[in-house]
């Protein structure tokens, strides 16, 4: 499994749950790729929670986690801003990017959506563009994970959480100059 596939495989599994066996193959795939970059896999608490759920169960849950508790919002750019101007101005510029890469989301999401930038990066590394995918992670993306990873929103989004802290911990290894992964 390659960096983009890892990217890809998180943008997945943090995206709105659509079917238990596409998403527990993910799992699998990005807790073996983390395992290959040395990466301790903060995400099992989210493996567990996968394997033990119906995928009614995971949906759910992912709207309590995800739409009714801000701390846990998927957007970037609430973390970093909350929501005002400076919240916009930070869309505008990730969409930019977007433009300016050749990247056209799949889902109408709004552009700092999680799921989305991982998406974004995956189509740099597909690219290879290594250079300026750690430049937008270091600039964009770490900070605004760094504010949701210490949210901290509480026990009932435990497992979403830890996959939140897993793709920090991947975008923090690729950020380095020479990545592990």
């Amino acid at each position: 499994m390659s960096i983009h596939d890892s990217y890809l495989g998180l943008a997945q599994l943090l995206g709105y749950p659509q079917e238990m066996d596409g998403l527990l193959a993910t799992y699998a795939n990005v807790a073996s790729r983390l395992a290959e970059c040395g990466l301790s896999s903060a995400a099992d608490p989210f493996g567990a929670f996968l394997r033990s759920s119906t995928l009614a169960e995971l949906q759910e849950d992912y709207v309590a986690s995800f739409d009714f508790n801000p701390k846990a919002s998927p957007y970037l750019g609430h973390h970093l801003y909350g929501d005002n101007q400076k919240r916009a101005a930070y869309m505008i510029r990730v969409k930019q990017e977007y433009g300016r890469h050749e990247f056209t989301p799949a889902q109408s999401e709004l552009p700092d959506h999680l799921a989305l930038l991982l998406g974004f990066l995956a189509h740099l590394a597909r690219r290879g563009e290594e250079s300026y995918r750690r430049q937008f992670i270091a600039e964009l993306v770490l900070p605004g994970l760094d504010q949701m990873v210490a949210a901290n929103p509480g026990p009932r989004q435990a497992a979403w959480q830890s996959l939140v802290a897993t793709v920090r911990q991947l975008c923090s290894a690729d950020c380095r100059e020479v990545s592990t992964c």
